[in-house]
């Protein structure tokens, strides 16, 4: 009997910040990280799925943010007053069809 400990992810799709992630950055506007933070966060209490404390979910949000970059669904634009993010069309793929699950606007 073998177990198996960690590595793998048996979930299907993206996971809960990345969905809100790619919720907030489809609508057509760029926004700050800070800002964007604040909503996934206010978006996340609200569902009662943000764990393991503000800061860890800050870095793991910047995280997906820059694989979101990496793989080309979102535009980092670099100006004089800092760095914005943008959604393009291909991150419609990860946002969910689900009724009900708008984004929680602040």
């Amino acid at each position: 009997m073998t177990n198996s400990f960690g590595g793998s992810n048996s979930r299907n799709g993206p996971d809960l910040v990345t969905r809100e992630l790619a919720v907030v950055l489809s609508e057509p506007r760029s926004f700050e990280f800070k800002p964007l933070f604040e909503i996934i966060h206010a978006n996340l209490r609200a569902r009662k799925c943000a764990s393991g404390g503000e800061e860890m979910l800050r870095l793991r949000a910047y995280e997906k943010l820059q694989g979101l970059v990496s793989m080309g669904m979102v535009r980092k634009t670099i100006t004089k007053a800092g760095k914005k993010y943008e959604g393009l069309a291909s991150l419609a793929s990860l946002v969910p069809c689900v009724p009900g699950e708008a984004a929680v606007a602040l």
